[in-house]
């Protein structure tokens, strides 16, 4: 990858391109492969024609996906957009390349809110996700986002200013109890006029065990040596409970710089951007081209998730919304990203609107965009 430019594109196939790149050099791979809905699509390698269109579309992803788990480093991870047409397929041909074992998760995007309206049965507004580590135990995704952070759950504030809120110090989950996790059943003792909390007994303390809503036997969230290193953080309170008043324990969960949240496997599209939004911003750089683009918000959201200095690899470049998103990410947060984009000249339909602006083959999409990206956010481009 060129050392110090954020963009690259190849124009070529992408089967060929990536076979002539080194075990290992990528991080990250997002890529939107062809849907496979009915169309024919450009790679056919020489599978002939499309007598049943899933087996086709099948092998032609494999080789590319073989070549996709090849490249990625032994940190890095897959993330491919899909929906319901091959959804199936591709999970289990993912599982058969990757292995089972670095599945990771199946992310459903909400980037039609309205549905789509045409044609019969269910109005369908999502698309999905399916995330793969090259291997589960070294990968460093990181399946958070400081984006659904919201200050407004922290409603209480310290005398010194920190806001926090209350998270019961019991597990809540039923399927850790005393039987499954019996180290983490034992008496914590409290003061809920001082709100002390310690490992043993002391003057005016409470012999506090952990219990469910209902009374039965529950555990700790945190081990006696955490309790010990942590005392500030933990308050013991009077509360009331389905069977009356009783002194339990909480922790203080506080808002802090950098705070971030799990990402849930729905992402929605006032959190990611929709389709009408990648219309426009697609539409701002080089005209109305594409009627399906992913929005940079949903690449933006998957590069949150690796470090600021990802190789980033997009073999089904199409419109160019990863290479964007990695130009947009690194202007906000000064990272050193790279993106190398690869398409193929497909040729854009006779009397399509990317035809119309002069763009003869998609591979002329995804250049034209990348070249706008360089040119009003930053970083260069490098073409091959």
């Amino acid at each position: 990858m060129t050392s110090g430019v954020w963009n690259s594109f190849v124009e070529g196939d992408n089967l060929d391109v990536m076979r002539g790149l080194p075990d290992g050099s990528v991080d990250l791979v997002y890529t939107d492969p062809p849907y496979n809905t009915g169309n024919d699509f450009a790679y056919l390698d020489s599978y002939g024609p499309r007598a049943d269109r899933h087996p086709v579309w099948t092998a032609m992803m494999r080789p590319r996906l073989v070549e996709v788990h090849r490249l990625l480093s032994e940190s890095g991870a897959l993330f491919i957009s899909i929906d319901d047409n091959e959804a199936h397929h591709l999970r289990l041909l993912l599982d058969e390349i990757f292995g089972e074992q670095n599945f990771l998760a199946q992310v459903v995007v909400n980037l039609n809110p309205k549905g789509r309206q045409l044609g019969h049965g269910f109005a369908t507004s999502h698309e999905y996700v399916l995330v793969y580590a090259r291997h589960a135990r070294t990968c460093v995704v990181e399946a958070t986002t400081a984006d659904t952070v919201v200050e407004s759950d922290f409603s209480r504030t310290a005398p010194d200013g920190r806001r926090f809120r209350y998270l019961p110090l019991r597990n809540t989950n039923k399927r850790f109890n005393p039987v499954s996790a019996p180290t983490l059943h034992y008496p914590l003792y409290g003061d809920p006029g001082s709100g002390r909390v310690a490992t043993v007994p002391f003057d005016g303390a409470h012999e506090i065990k952990p219990v469910f809503g209902d009374g039965s036997p529950a555990v700790w969230r945190w081990s006696p040596p955490r309790v010990e290193e942590r005392p500030d953080d933990l308050e013991c309170r009077t509360i009331t409970g389905r069977l009356g008043e009783r002194v339990d324990i909480f922790q203080r969960d506080w808002l802090h710089a950098g705070r971030r949240k799990k990402l849930r496997t729905i992402w929605l599209a006032e959190e990611v951007g929709s389709t009408d939004t990648a219309v426009a911003e697609l539409k701002a750089l080089v005209g109305h081209t594409f009627e399906t683009p992913k929005p940079t918000g949903l690449v933006r959201r998957i590069l949150g998730t690796m470090p600021a200095d990802a190789r980033v690899l997009d073999p089904f470049a199409g419109s160019g919304t990863t290479g964007h998103a990695v130009a947009l990410a690194n202007a906000a947060d000064g990272g050193t990203r790279h993106c190398l984009s690869i398409d193929v000249g497909e040729p854009t339909r006779p009397g399509s609107r990317a035809a119309a602006l002069g763009l003869a083959t998609v591979a002329d999409v995804t250049r034209s965009r990348l070249s706008a990206v360089a040119e009003q956010v930053g970083g260069g481009l490098h073409l091959s």
